[in-house]
């Protein structure tokens, strides 16, 4: 799994029900045609994280068939959530 391309937007919580921030991410993810994930429309990562005191985490996510826009019901092994995790608290340092 490769993250080819994603954006970033902060979410706004009007209530202030929510502690901390949320940031939430959509990520072109490029995998093998043997994978059971690949999709020949593309396949995206949606996910929401959030930040409080400093720590982030993966609040939500979901892999969208790209094509159809139709959430698949698959997971992040652990390795790859750690990866995701990592990827996006890097962009946050940006």
């Amino acid at each position: 799994m490769e993250i080819i391309n994603y954006e970033v937007e902060k979410l706004q919580d009007p209530t202030g029900i929510l502690a901390g921030e949320r940031f939430e991410y959509t990520m072109a993810i490029k995998v093998d045609e043997e994978d059971e994930l690949y999709r020949p429309g593309g396949l995206d990562l949606r996910l929401i994280l959030a930040v409080e005191d400093g720590i982030a985490r993966i609040a939500d996510y979901h892999f969208i068939d790209s094509e159809s826009e139709k959430p698949l019901d698959f997971a992040l092994d652990e390795e790859e959530e750690q990866e995701v995790l990592a990827f996006c608290k890097e962009r946050l340092a940006e």
